[in-house]
């Protein structure tokens, strides 16, 4: 029996989800110690307990994503106006190292997919289903490559891609908490505060909430992502492919920067960052309710050593290249959460690794600019440059 949920509904599971998770958080110590996500918590049990009911063809739920979309895009719209131009000059040169790390990891995770495939002796296309396919690129990426992969005669190559993906959702979202942690304990790092951190907190207390201010900062964010489809539009005349939110991030980015040098235009930033913050718990959310994680189960021993190397691959960019070019300091261990996120999953799986450091210790405006950037303006292109090459090869 397959139930339809309408969008009202998938959110209304999301909430208790979250709020499930968030309860063992408090009642689990090593959850809340590791920073493991609230929405990843509750929504790992919820989809484990929807594999059962599947496997007992008991009941399968289709549901409606259209909020999902909906806050994704509010939440990287209120990561916009974060983009303090002052105090994002001293983070232009990180900005360039990290996507240089994450281009070398696009590239590691293809020859390691062909790699491992030729050694347990599975078809070259079905390695390169579990590499930068669905690594680096989600299921989005998956959901474009899978059948092309099928058109050069790797047959369930679609699949595999999907549930790779789902795989990589999962444990990108496990591992950063506990990496990032581990690197900032170790090193007594949440003590140890940058200038631009202490900029970046100055300025957060100048910004502080304001009961009776939530409306402004809603109307903000509205204006912001009206303007920001019109940017999109202009961008697409380009003919390259931009995530849905690019524009309004950048119509936010200006938005606040106009702001601050306009006495007369008062930017919520308190109010936009907690409006923002729900946005990603309810993305994040919904993306764990709709996990198939019966995919996982279907997968045969030689796929899962090949996703057993990606994910030792992972934790080896993530805990030991990232965390010292990017500068072995509580920035650089916030990053190596984040790019867990989005190297194993997508660009807001990276932002809740990172939210649940934060909120733990103290904010990151280098990791919380530099992550959606790259992610959002150069992945997906390069991904899709490195993966064509690859594919040419057979």
């Amino acid at each position: 029996m397959t139930v339809e949920l309408n969008m009202y509904q998938t959110l209304g599971i999301a909430v208790l989800v979250l709020l499930f998770g968030a309860q063992l958080k408090k009642r689990i110590h090593l959850l809340e110690h590791f920073c493991i996500p609230s929405p990843v918590v509750g929504g790992l049990i919820y989809a484990i307990v929807m594999t059962v009911l599947y496997s007992l063809d008991l009941v399968e739920f289709s549901y409606d994503e259209t909020l999902k979309n909906l806050c994704m895009v509010v939440f990287f719209t209120s990561a916009g106006f974060q983009a303090n131009i002052r105090i994002l000059k001293r983070g232009g040169v990180a900005l360039l190292i990290f996507l240089g790390i994450v281009i070398a990891l696009i590239f590691s995770q293809n020859l390691l997919a062909s790699g491992l495939a030729k050694l347990v002796g599975v078809d070259y296309g079905v390695g390169l289903s579990t590499g930068s396919i669905p690594m680096v690129g989600g299921h989005g990426t998956a959901a474009a490559f899978g059948p092309i992969l099928e058109d050069f005669g790797f047959s369930g190559a679609t699949t595999v891609c999907s549930a790779a993906a789902t795989f990589g959702l999962v444990m990108g979202s496990l591992m950063g908490g506990p990496l990032a942690q581990r690197r900032i304990r170790k090193h007594n790092l949440a003590e140890n505060y940058s200038k631009m951190e202490k900029e970046s907190e100055a300025d957060e207390l100048a910004h502080r909430p304001t009961p009776g201010k939530y409306v402004s900062a809603t109307y903000q964010l509205a204006v912001a992502i009206g303007i920001g489809t019109i940017i999109s539009w202009l961008l697409s005349l380009t003919g390259l492919t931009f995530p849905v939110y690019f524009g309004s991030m950048l119509a936010a980015a200006v938005i606040r920067n106009l702001g601050d040098h306009i006495k007369s235009v008062d930017i919520r930033m308190g109010e936009i960052n907690e409006i923002g913050e729900i946005c990603l718990s309810l993305f994040l959310g919904i993306a764990m309710i709709t996990l198939k994680l019966w995919q996982l189960a279907e997968l045969a021993l030689p796929l899962v050593i090949l996703l057993t190397g990606q994910t030792v691959l992972m934790f080896v960019f993530a805990y030991f290249i990232v965390f010292n070019l990017m500068g072995r300091d509580y920035d650089a261990a916030v990053l190596s959460a984040g790019i867990c996120g989005f190297g194993m999953g997508a660009t807001p799986n990276a932002m809740a690794n990172m939210q649940a450091i934060t909120e733990k210790y103290h904010p990151s405006i280098k990791a919380y600019i530099i992550v959606p950037i790259v992610g959002s303006m150069f992945v997906d292109f390069i991904n899709s440059l490195v993966i064509t090459m690859f594919i040419n090869f057979v």
